[in-house]
Order: C-alpha cells, then structure tokens, then sequence
C-alpha cells in the first residue's frame, strides 16, 4: 500500500469522524473474543437486555441494577435500526435470541465466523449539561472474530520475522507433538530451489492442521496467526492462504524460489486481508470488549496460560488506544475504553469470581500498563452473559457425618457425560465446580481448579441456557446473567449521562 493510500485512508477516516461528532451522539463498540470464549452470546444478551429493560422493570425485574440509567429510570427505550454500513453482514440478532429463548427446545446460538454488525438507538434522560433533556445514543456492534485481531502484529513483521517467529513458538514442549509432522515436511523442503504449488499446498495444509489441533479443548492455545488459515471463508484455497513458514534469513529470495513464492503470499494475506480489516473496520472503532475464555486455558494446564497471557498482550498492541479529547474524536479516533472479560462465570462458584478476575488481570497486566500509559481506561470482569447454572448446597456424606457443599446445579446438553452417565438434555445436576487458587501466579505454575482427579470432567460440562421467564406482553423478557450490567456501565455508562 502507498503512501497516498494510507493518507487517503486516513483523511477518511477524520471525515467521517469529524461527521459523526457533528451530526450526532454515536460510539462505535467493538466485540471479540477468540473461537468458543462466548462472544455471540455476550452480543444477543447484551442487545436483548437494552431492548427489554424497560418491559422487565414494569414486570418487576431487576435486570441491569448496576447500569445508571436504567437504574435511574432514565432509559426510555432502545430499539434496532438498520446498520450504517450496507456491505457488512448484519448480526443475526432475532434468529440468536429465538435459539436462546425457544422454551423446549432453546439452544445455544451457532458461532459467527465473520464480522457483522448492529445498530441500537438508546432513548435516554440526560441530566448534564446544556443538552440536558431527551436524548438519544446510537450504538454501533461490530462484531469480528478475535483470530483476525491476532493478525494485526503482522503487519509489522517480514516473512522471515514470521517465520522464525511461528518455528520457535512449535518447537516448544506444548507445541511440539502437535507441530511434528508439519516441521519434518518443512526441514525437509528446500527454500531456495524451484516453487512449486505441490509443495507449498502440502505445507499449507500440514500447518493448518498444526494450528486446528492447538486450539483443540486439550490444549486451549491462543497465538495462532494467521487468522484465517483456521477461518477462511471466501478465501478458502487461494494462493493469498496457501503458504506457511520457511527457515529463512531476512534479504532477497532467490528468483522463483520456494522461500520467494511464500513470501510473496505471505505478503498477499497482509495486503488482501490484514491492511483491508485494519483499514475499513479496526481503526473506526471507539470502544472495545475483549471476551476471553480463561477457564479453558486453566483447565488445559500452564501452557495454554501462559499462550494467552501472550495473546492478549498482542491483542491490546494492535489497539489504536488513547484518551479521547475534542481533537482525537474529529480528527483520529481512538479506543479510549476497553474491557476484558472472562467469560463462563456460571461455571464457578460466586466465592471464586474474584479469583477469576484477578487471574485475568494477571494475563492482562503488561496489555494493561501499556493501553493507561496513553490514557485509555481498561478494566477487567469476570462475566456469564446468561447465566444458564444456579447456586446451591449440596449435602454430602452418609448417616454419620455430613457436610454441605457449595455447588452449581443446571441442564447438561444433551449427550454430556459426568461420572460415566450420559444426559438427555431434560435432568439437571449439582455438581462441584472447585475453588480457583487464591493465588493469581498459581495459574501460571499449573495450580488450575481446585477438584478432585476423579471429579475432571465436570470442569467441562456445557448447560443449556435458562428457560426464559415471559414478560406480560407476551415476549421473553432479559435472561438471567452475571455482571453483564456492570459491563455496559463501563462501556457506555459515561455517554448516558
């Protein structure tokens, strides 16, 4: 991309700023999250919310106690309108909150695996300021996968840097197995004789597999670019996603070579599909949630901690992070907020949400320091945006000596399987989730969930969601959640103002 390019992307991007701030009250909130840690499900309740707050408060609901102006009685209502952008898909909000809320038969919403996008107007109070009075937000979603995040650092990097960098990272003992049959054929193949689309096929697909077998539950790890090797959508088998790493030194490839022909593909996927997403999406953003699976990294050991905490330092280096003033908002927008949430709450125990947390915030510290050193705001929350377990004691023992246990009762899906029994997906379980340890750095040392070696599975047991409760209109009203409502505080709270 050219020099003018750029600054013609840039001058649009000021332009359409500098409109927004003129013609209306808008942010613009980004979602992601990596494969599984939850992100359309956080999305639908997070709009099903906003939309129904108002008809569960006249039903005597309290679903969002922590978020201002709903609390306040301030929020009128929110309502969906037709997204800003006519060549992004849009998310698929009805058909996701129709699985959630199908009475016998609601499931769980089937993963996005591309960007789409939203748009709610929220009506609202204000109460300070000259603009006191009715008001009105218009949130723009956009949801996007967190795999393409991971490939922004790329464009920073050559392809040798890549390179290098993805044949130390498969070689170390996590990784090793996994990567074994692709480094064999990729040590066995010489960089600088003669291209050949045999070859560069075979070692394409021999790390794809590498990478599918990584973000397997077994092992839970997280840096994995190229995004869309695991992801290819429209791209699936063209030359910009058939290449892979080479052993090579930084300079000019031979003419013609292998090590050539990859580089030049290499450079392709970061001009066909990096700059483009960075460009027309990424950079138009104002604020940003990161949804994270931690409890799957816990649960596949210390590896796939520490894979993650690497991760999500990547993950904020990408960020155009700052402190928005007048003269940002107009002319270079920025992310001035971003939350990280651990998702799957519902999993644990309430005693050890803060011990989830602080795990995360763990992961988070280097991302954290970096994004507050130039004012943006980041916080951190352990979150299930729809509950689908509930608490309870649980009794335990024989007839002389009991004890009451803390645990999570809910639905399994159908074909789960605890203690060798399969479930239909109509019983429900108590089971006992353990403790997180006390001690954030334990994670990183291995010391994951504090449960009985017989008792492992249950760390992996998927509830179906809640059987929603219906509102006196006849509509499913907001779905049980935890902390969802401090979430939106923190990330529009301050606009609702």
């Amino acid at each position: 991309m050219s020099f003018f390019d750029d600054l013609l992307q840039e001058t649009r991007i000021a332009a359409s700023a500098l409109a927004e701030y003129v013609t209306g009250n808008g942010l613009r909130l980004g979602v992601t999250g990596l494969s599984r840690a939850g992100k359309t499900v956080l999305i639908t309740a997070l709009v099903h919310d906003l939309i129904r707050a108002s008809a569960a408060a006249r039903d005597g609901e309290r679903t969002l106690p922590v978020f201002r102006v709903h609390a306040e009685g301030r929020l009128k209502r929110a309502r969906l309108e037709p997204q800003p952008d006519d060549h992004i898909p849009r998310f698929a909000f009805e058909d996701h909150i129709a699985a959630l809320t199908a009475g016998a038969d609601r499931s769980w919403p089937q993963s996005t695996r591309r960007i789409s996008e939203l748009r709610v107007t929220i009506e609202f109070e204000r109460t300070q300021g000259w603009r006191a009075g009715p008001a009105e937000l218009t949130l723009d979603i956009v949801d996007y996968p967190g795999e393409w995040l991971l490939d922004l650092p790329l464009l920073t990097k050559s392809y040798a840097q890549w390179s290098k960098d993805a044949l130390d990272s498969s070689a170390a003992p996590a990784r090793a197995l996994l990567a074994s049959q692709w480094r064999a054929a990729t040590l066995a193949s010489d960089a600088n004789g003669p291209e050949s689309e045999e070859t560069a096929r075979k070692l394409a697909e021999l790390f794809t597999q590498y990478l599918r077998a990584a973000r397997t539950d077994a092992y839970a790890l997280s840096t994995l670019p190229p995004g869309r090797f695991l992801m290819p959508g429209e791209l699936e088998g063209s030359p910009a996603l058939t290449f892979a790493p080479l052993p090579v030194e930084e300079g000019a490839a031979p003419a013609h070579s292998l090590h050539a022909m990859m580089e030049r593909r290499y450079e392709a996927y970061k001009a066909v599909v990096v700059r483009p997403f960075f460009r027309d999406h990424f950079s138009r953003l104002d604020r940003q949630i990161v949804v994270v699976d931690a409890l799957g990294a816990l649960n596949s050991g210390p590896a796939a901690v520490r894979d993650l905490e690497n991760a999500l330092t990547e993950v904020l280096m990408a960020f155009r992070a700052g402190r928005s003033n007048l003269l940002s908002t107009i002319f270079r927008p920025k992310i001035d907020r971003i939350l990280f949430a651990a998702t799957k709450a519902d999993h644990l125990h309430r005693t050890s949400h803060d011990r989830l947390e602080a795990i995360l915030r763990m992961l988070t510290a280097r991302a954290i320091a970096r994004a507050e050193d130039v004012g943006a705001r980041v916080d951190v929350i352990a979150l299930a945006a729809v509950r689908a377990t509930r608490e309870a004691m649980v009794k335990q023992g024989g007839a002389f000596s009991t004890r009451e246990l803390e645990a999570i009762v809910g639905t399994p899906l159908a074909g789960e399987t605890i203690d060798g029994q399969t479930f239909d997906g109509t019983g429900e379980v108590a089971i006992f989730p353990g403790e997180l340890p006390a001690d954030p750095k334990a994670a990183l040392r291995g010391d994951g969930l504090a449960i009985p070696a017989e008792e492992a599975d249950y760390r992996f047991v998927r509830f179906r969601p809640p059987v929603a409760k219906i509102g006196s209109d006849g509509l499913a009203l907001p779905l049980p959640a935890i902390r969802l409502d401090r979430a939106l505080e923190f990330l529009i709270g301050d606009r609702l103002t």
